[in-house]
């Protein structure tokens, strides 16, 4: 909604009343250069070399004095755990403190080995019908002063978090917050459908038409609708919210969006375009045709007749290949995930939970079974047959 997800996370952060941040990045400071541009202060460290979470960390050791909050970037909802995790932080200044919450997937997970109430250590993606809960961490810790003296101590240092955390634990023991309900996670790129169902309920979000913007008078609008700076919206449209329309967009004659819709700044769309439950990029341009829970990149481009499949005919869940590895997304509607840069010619569409890379260009009349590695050029194959008429 024209902000980058870290933004959300700091300003939970400060609601909490912790304003010393320290933002670990990579080399290209591309989250430094974002920040900037929205007023956020920080500090910034890089690391060099994409060496794991524990080495990120480990680069930020001269910035830290005491006991400290590690959080991911995209914790939306850290407002609603993490007074507790403080709270919890005073009794053991000198322990780990955990944000854990039941998982139906504990080997996707850093998973909490129990005993009682005891947290004894976490184990990393265990083997399926071997976990030793089906508790996962939640990517939340605080961590003591002397965190780094146990991370120096082992051999493997480059993904090494769990380690030493294990390490300390085992020490000194881990305080432990368990969740009621799951906390926001980015493991898997569909996850955004579920993270733009939040991002409406949040203070962030207000109900509002700009005044200039240009609306038809038989648009209709239903619910809780964001439509941004200098948007039109043609004749016959009709919007379901919540929905977010971004700056500058341009929606043609007889669309329909059905919530939640979240569609970035400059996004334009052609007549009888259909888009429900997704997310769309900047600059992402849509002819005619059909968006169903799906996720799509900036500055992308689709010919008329596009459409993503997003139910299997057996109705049961849908799987995507991660890594070569066939997951469960446990979902039974889900269409497509594409990246930036990525154009389709007309009369193309995706089957359920593929995921198609950056810099694509996707022939006409193509139907998409598999995933794509970045900068594909993919065509469906087409062999013309001459058939001599019968006089």
């Amino acid at each position: 909604m024209g902000r980058p997800l870290i933004w959300y996370t700091i300003q939970n952060l400060k609601k909490a009343g912790i304003s010393d941040i320290v933002i670990i990045q990579g080399p290209e400071r591309e989250v430094e250069k974002t920040l900037k541009d929205y007023g956020v202060k920080a500090r910034f460290v890089v690391q060099k070399r994409p060496l794991g979470t524990g080495d990120a960390i480990y680069q930020a050791r001269g910035l830290i004095k005491g006991s400290f909050l590690v959080v991911g970037p995209h914790k939306l909802d850290l407002d609603n755990y993490l007074p507790p995790l403080l709270q919890k932080s005073k009794k053991n200044p000198e322990g780990v403190v955990l944000a854990g919450v039941k998982t139906i997937s504990p080997w996707d997970y850093g998973v909490l080995k129990i005993k009682g109430n005891k947290v004894l250590g976490i184990v990393e993606n265990p083997p399926k019908g071997k976990e030793p809960s089906n508790i996962k961490a939640t990517e939340t810790y605080i961590l003591p002063p002397d965190f780094f003296d146990f991370y120096e101590k082992l051999t493997q240092k480059e993904d090494n978090l769990i380690g030493a955390i294990n390490s300390i634990i085992e020490q000194r023991g881990a305080e432990l917050v368990l969740l009621k309900k799951d906390s926001v996670s980015l493991k898997y790129p569909w996850h955004l459908l579920n993270l733009s169902k939040i991002f409406f309920s949040f203070q962030y979000f207000k109900k509002s038409i700009s005044p200039s913007a240009k609306i038809s008078k038989n648009v209709i609008i239903n619910g809780d609708v964001f439509i941004g700076k200098n948007v039109t919206i043609l004749e016959n449209t009709v919007i379901n919210g919540p929905c977010y329309v971004g700056n500058n967009s341009k929606i043609a004659a007889n669309n329909v969006f059905r919530a939640p819709v979240i569609l970035e700044d400059d996004v334009m769309t052609g007549a009888f375009c259909e888009i429900k439950n997704s997310i769309v990029g900047r600059g992402t341009h849509l002819h005619s045709g059909y968006v169903g829970d799906s996720v799509i990149g900036e500055n992308c481009r689709f010919g008329a007749g596009f459409i993503t499949a997003n139910r299997r005919t057996d109705r049961n869940n849908i799987k995507s290949i991660v890594k070569k590895e066939k997951i469960d997304t446990g979902l039974t509607r889900l269409g497509a995930v594409i990246g930036s840069d990525t154009r389709f010619g007309i009369h193309t569409g995706t089957m359920p939970g593929v995921i198609i890379g950056s810099g694509c260009n996707i022939g006409p009349g193509t139907l998409v079974f598999e995933n794509l590695e970045d900068n594909t050029t993919f065509y469906a194959k087409f062999e013309r047959v001459l058939k001599k008429s019968r006089r």
